[in-house]
């Protein structure tokens, strides 16, 4: 192999392999003299590559963790089965899932080949994924658009479908997605309306980016007089917070803190001991009446709702309902 550029990207997928390489193994694979494989190593080290070398008649070369991410180089079916499993994670706002892993997807899918791109399609149409059922399953595509346009400062237009079904086109600047564990979210000045305003990403249909750059505008200022644009996290929190009565959660578990705390969102705060082997979740939710009781009997162990009352109504429902199915 003479082209230089063309055999070090080989020699570096090679080395990407969780093994250790000997140099007359890497020779022959490359169909050089040992020489030019120390001569190619070296290239990589001033690239940034930590190479190791370890010595004697069995050493070799291996690639290590260095201070800082070095490009990576992926053959066909590691793109592939990146693509897919960052698609399926990022399509159903799992919780840990959160903008970097759509901005992941969003910079790979850019740089596939074509054929490789529709593979990965083609593998996502003919996958049935298995979800939670508490939170709406998003087109993977849909996602890395708005990200590409709100990393980019590009204006997007899209359809909306509200709440009470009304569909509106909107053209909008991006700011922001927001991953809340269940949903997600689109932050974004609407240049029509001239305001704010936060999209669910599961009701954005068609979206496109039109090319045309922006510079970011500032957040609304705080209500305190200081003038400092809100932050980003609060403004989502207050914006949500208008949109559906607050449930002032008061909840009793039969199970110490630590075990509830690991099968709770974290939108939902932390419980604290209360008792022992028990613990107590206090804590405000903007999530609807359904999926609060569903995440409740979800943490699987004894629990007692002591507020809101429109909660421990339903959870009582909700009971009785199950109870009568069983019967």
């Amino acid at each position: 192999m003479t082209d230089t550029p063309a055999r070090l990207l080989k020699l570096l997928s090679l080395l990407q392999t969780p093994r250790e390489w000997p140099g007359g193994e890497l020779a022959e694979r490359l169909d050089v003299s040992p020489r030019t494989i120390r001569r190619d190593i070296d290239r990589l080290r001033e690239l940034g590559y930590p190479v190791e070398a370890s010595r004697g008649s069995v050493g070799g070369y291996r690639l290590v963790a260095g201070a800082a991410m070095p490009p990576l180089v992926l053959d066909d079916e590691e793109a592939v089965a990146i693509a897919v499993g960052l698609r399926a994670g990022a399509g159903h706002a799992i919780e840990g899932v959160e903008e970097a892993s759509v901005r992941a997807l969003a910079k790979l899918e850019q740089v596939l080949p074509s054929r490789l791109r529709h593979r990965v399609s083609a593998l996502q149409t003919a996958t049935v994924a298995l979800t939670r059922g508490d939170g709406a399953t998003i087109d993977p595509q849909t996602l890395t658009t708005l990200a590409s346009a709100a990393t980019g400062q590009e204006r997007l237009r899209f359809s909306y479908r509200s709440g009470s079904g009304t569909e509106t086109k909107r053209q909008v600047e991006p700011y922001r997605l927001v991953s809340t564990g269940q949903r997600w979210y689109l932050m974004a000045y609407d240049l029509l309306r001239e305001d704010w305003r936060t999209f669910r990403v599961d009701r954005v249909t068609e979206p496109f980016a039109t090319g045309a750059r922006f510079t970011p505008r500032p957040l609304p200022v705080e209500e305190d007089g200081s003038g400092e644009p809100k932050d980003a996290a609060r403004y989502f929190a207050r914006s949500m917070a208008g949109k559906q009565p607050e449930l002032q959660l008061d909840v009793r578990f039969g199970a110490p803190a630590e075990f509830v705390a690991a099968r709770l969102p974290p939108t939902l705060g932390a419980p604290e001991p209360d008792g022992e082997g028990a613990c107590r979740l206090r804590s405000s939710s903007t999530d609807s009446l359904e999926w609060a009781a569903l995440r409740l009997a979800l943490v699987d162990c004894e629990f007692t709702v002591q507020g809101p009352p429109q909660l421990v109504a339903y959870v009582e429902n909700l009971g009785a309902r199950l109870t009568r199915a069983a019967g």
